[in-house]
């Protein structure tokens, strides 16, 4: 951002009249002006100032809506996009899927200087964008963050809840986390969501060749053997709960995460960073253990289980073929019986869901113990991060409070840089912030 052009507003949200934007809108809404907060300044951009005015309408839940700037921008039009850009200190992109309508936007805000978070889940956009501008990113001063929603803040940062927990000589080797769904409703996913699963199977090729033509990167030294591949099916008796593998960027966040850490290990050192946060940011660090890690869909029904594997099968064979996409996305509710649609979820089915992901960890009771020859894990912690819905409900919760921190800490946070939520608000006050807001982390059991 140069001297002469001040930015205009704290926020920009782009994509403020689509399904999620709009929720976006509302939460931002509670934080705009309110006592304590750093946000004074808010505008809504997107393609279309009527859809925009109909979304602030909606949001603000009164006829007289608050005088908010709308914005006129649109992934197709660069100078729209860096104008936007120019006007603010923070870009919140809502326009997805990001594989399609991403990375100019991504180029605008590092083009200016501004700093940029998404609600992203797409492992390739978040990789490639990280290959693309991260060196751009630090010399302008972007920071430039995704996944700063459902995906995959509470996996990131219930898996350092979990790590927490273990105090030493105590060490985890792997956490599993079961994610469990539930509503008195029917559970409908947001289409976008849908989208970018299809489009991901699509371009499943493109992301195994750019991790190819990157150097590797470091790995975190986890104590006790390697993770053992477990069946398809689960049952998980501690929780009552059937289970299998969840495709889910969540993972593969927390590996970026665990990787810059483990070539930082006491974190990444803010632009103009107080003394007294770079001891708590060292001091933080010191106490998160890495893991293995990975995450399933858990129900307490069997035959769910089996319905949940017929929706991945059929992502998978017809997302590999061009016929086979055009039926998906024209006919998502036929091929996930009815869990997308392309109208999204009616307001009660949003207000009527809930999650609870739990995250059991395995370990050792002395990190001695996990370098014997033939040790097995001695002590069993599990934890819990649970909400409401988590597309509309706790994906705007998380976004807005990611945005909070970087208004009133900038000058504690990296200079700019494509970085992971887990690595850039680890040692802030967001799982307090989260805790606030609807979104609980529990200690379950340990033994």
């Amino acid at each position: 951002m140069t001297e002469l052009q001040l930015p205009t507003y704290d926020i920009i949200i782009f994509g403020a009249s689509g399904f999620t934007g709009k929720y976006v809108v509302r939460e931002a809404l509670k934080f705009l002006n309110s006592p304590n907060s750093p946000l004074k300044t808010l505008a809504l951009a997107g393609r279309n100032s009527n859809k925009l005015t109909e979304s602030l309408k909606w949001a603000s839940g009164s006829k007289t809506h608050p005088t908010i700037p709308l914005i006129i921008a649109d992934t197709s039009d660069p100078s729209s996009l860096r104008r936007m850009a120019s006007q603010t200190k923070l870009v919140l992109n809502c326009v997805g899927p990001y594989r399609k309508y991403g990375d100019p936007v991504v180029n605008a805000c590092v083009e200016v200087g501004c700093d940029y978070l998404d609600i992203c889940g797409e492992p390739e956009f978040m990789e490639r964008m990280e290959a693309v501008y991260f060196e751009k990113a630090v010399e302008k001063g972007s920071l430039v963050v995704s996944a700063c929603g459902f995906d995959s803040v509470p996996a990131e940062f219930g898996l350092m809840f979990n790590s927490r927990q273990w105090v030493e000589p105590a060490v985890p080797n792997r956490v599993e986390a079961y994610l469990n769904l539930e509503s008195d409703k029917r559970i409908v996913g947001n289409f976008g969501t849908f989208e970018s699963a299809v489009l991901g199977v699509a371009n499943v090729h493109k992301l195994a060749e750019l991790r190819r033509s990157r150097p590797k990167r470091s790995r975190p030294n986890i104590p006790g053997p390697g993770p053992v591949k477990g069946s398809t099916i689960e049952h998980q008796e501690e929780l009552g709960l059937w289970a299998m593998k969840l495709p889910s960027a969540d993972a593969i966040v927390v590996r970026r995460t665990f990787s810059t850490l483990t070539e930082n290990p006491r974190g990444l050192q803010g632009v103009n960073e107080d003394p007294k946060q770079a001891e708590k940011r060292a001091a933080f660090w010191s106490t998160i253990k890495p893991a293995h890690f990975g995450v399933k869909i858990a129900t307490k029904s069997l035959l769910s289980v089996f319905g949940f594997i017929a929706i991945g099968l059929s992502i998978g064979l017809l997302g590999s073929f061009a016929f086979g996409r055009w039926l998906l996305l024209k006919f998502p509710s036929i091929f996930t019986f009815g869990g997308f649609r392309k109208k999204g979820p009616t307001e009660e089915e949003v207000a009527s869901a809930t999650f609870k992901m739990w995250f059991v960890g395995y370990g050792f009771s002395d990190a001695k113990l996990a370098s014997q020859e033939g040790a097995k894990p001695d002590t069993e912690i599990i934890t819990r991060v649970m909400g409401p819905e988590i597309g509309y409900l706790t994906t705007p919760i998380i976004l807005i409070q990611c945005a909070l921190i970087v208004l009133k800490q900038r000058q504690d946070l990296p200079k700019g840089g494509v970085l992971t939520p887990g690595i850039v608000f680890g040692p802030f006050d967001l799982q307090d912030r989260l805790q606030e807001n609807g979104i609980s982390f529990d200690l379950i059991s340990e033994k």
